[in-house]
């Protein structure tokens, strides 16, 4: 056993990513308790694996023969658990800080960082990984069929998973190879400004070993002019690794450039020219880290996509009903360009915007990419880690709207929402339920 750790008591325990900490510090044998404020499938998964939980946060789930206490970012300081643990004196990590402790066990560790596409780049690698002698363990936010959830544990020799920059949490990593996919403005309830967000890109970048390698997109490239060590760049037609000869439907697919020899065929089953931006990253990893080519193509081949990322879940009146995780504007751009590439008809998109700082600091381009869509329905903003200040409505995006020559309308509830999209559905049309909450539930109601 690598850790030092009898007990573990997580508090937020059923997140995707906490969840799969929780599971292979079960798998390492060691006791695991934790809570969580909801029930949920995962939460059941891990008691069935051992774990005890509480739906709820209070101070008496806190005894003395817990050793260390890690928590997510959603938790407030003063939590009644966090508050016993410190009157109890017992270790607290929050949940970066404790994945980085982790990372220090593995030999070789690659993080997928960037302001969206982390989780489908992840299951890319993934996809490519499991097939190799690797023998990789893998943490994704997302979870993907091929992995049975959303973590793998495989071997000592590399870990896989993503790194989000929000408060800088990636500083608490420890990687021996990142993979950078882009660099734009979000998390402006912590950051001040894209160059404050860029400062901590670099600060990251510079974590590297002089033996490590950056894989970065070509377009951010000049942030990382001073980094000492391997720096690789992937594009869509200019890089050390960029698509050749590329084509969009039915299926993406583009021969793999490396300067002028042409490397590899490379034939997507996910959508859309962001999905090919994405595995060009997956690519330019894989080949630096000496995965034949052929593996390489294969793996990319049989990955079908992870949950929430422009997923298929049925149809209503002979319309598609897709979900996406999608909540920042340039995320919502290319699924909605991606729709559009599919679309025999209308594309109803219903939006849950996530947290009141994004949408007060990115209100315009939420409208801008709204108007990709035919029709557009809002429901409530998603609070998740935030207080309503009365600051901020999606009644403010629908009027935004109109600047782009748009109307939306809005849904007091999901079931309204539902309502809404069943009256206007029709055959031909996509209709996309969009965001980081569970705006999902929408797709389900419809289905149902």
């Amino acid at each position: 056993m690598k850790y030092n750790f009898n007990h573990i008591y997580f508090i937020g325990i059923g997140g995707i990513s906490m969840s799969a900490l929780a599971e292979i510090m079960l798998e390492e044998g060691i006791k695991v308790s934790g809570s969580d404020r909801s029930d949920s499938k995962i939460i059941k998964n891990l008691q069935k694996s051992g774990a005890d939980i509480y739906i709820k946060h209070d101070s008496k789930n806190i005894g003395h023969d817990i050793d260390l206490v890690v928590y997510t970012s959603a938790i407030a300081e003063d939590n009644p658990e966090i508050l016993r643990a410190k009157e109890l004196n017992i270790k607290i990590m929050d949940r970066a800080e404790f994945l980085g402790a982790v990372m220090k066990n593995y030999s070789h560790a690659i993080c997928v960082s960037g302001t969206h596409g982390k989780t489908t780049t992840t299951g890319m690698l993934s996809s490519v990984l499991i097939d190799t002698d690797l023998a990789p363990t893998i943490f994704i936010g997302g979870e993907m069929d091929s992995l049975g959830g959303n973590l793998l544990h495989g071997s000592y020799d590399l870990l896989l998973t993503e790194a989000c920059e929000y408060k800088r949490n990636f500083l608490k990593f420890n990687p021996t190879m990142e993979v950078i996919l882009n660099v734009e403005e979000d998390h402006l309830d912590y950051y001040k400004d894209l160059k404050d967000i860029e400062s901590a890109f670099v600060e990251y970048a510079e974590k590297l070993p002089p033996d490590g390698h950056l894989i970065v997109n070509e377009a951010y490239s000049h942030l990382f002019n001073n980094i000492k060590c391997k720096v690789v760049t992937f594009g869509l037609d200019k890089g050390d690794y960029y698509a050749g000869n590329t084509r969009l439907i039915p299926e993406p697919s583009y021969t793999l450039m490396n300067g002028d020899k042409e490397v590899i065929e490379i034939n997507l089953k996910v959508f859309g020219e962001h999905n090919i931006l994405n595995s060009l990253a997956a690519c330019a990893a894989c080949l630096s880290l000496g995965i034949e080519p052929e593996i390489l193509a294969r793996g990319l081949n049989e990955f079908k996509g992870t949950h929430r990322r422009y997923e298929y879940k049925g149809e209503i009146n002979g319309a598609v009903i897709i979900d996406d995780y999608a909540h920042h504007p340039s995320e919502m751009k290319a699924t909605l360009k991606t729709a559009r590439s599919y679309a025999g008809g209308r594309i109803i998109t219903v939006f849950q915007p996530h947290t009141y700082t994004r949408t007060i600091k990115l209100l315009d381009g939420f409208a801008e990419a709204l108007s990709m869509s035919d029709e557009a329905i809002l429901v409530d903003i998603y609070a998740a880690r935030e207080i309503d200040k009365g600051e901020i409505h999606s009644m403010d995006i629908i009027n935004k709207m109109k600047n782009y020559s748009k109307n939306g309308i809005y849904a007091e509830n999901f079931l309204e929402a539902a309502d809404i999209v069943r009256s206007m559905a029709k055959k031909g049309d996509i209709i996309i339920t969009m965001g980081a909450g569970n705006v999902v539930d929408i797709g389900e109601m419809l289905l149902e």
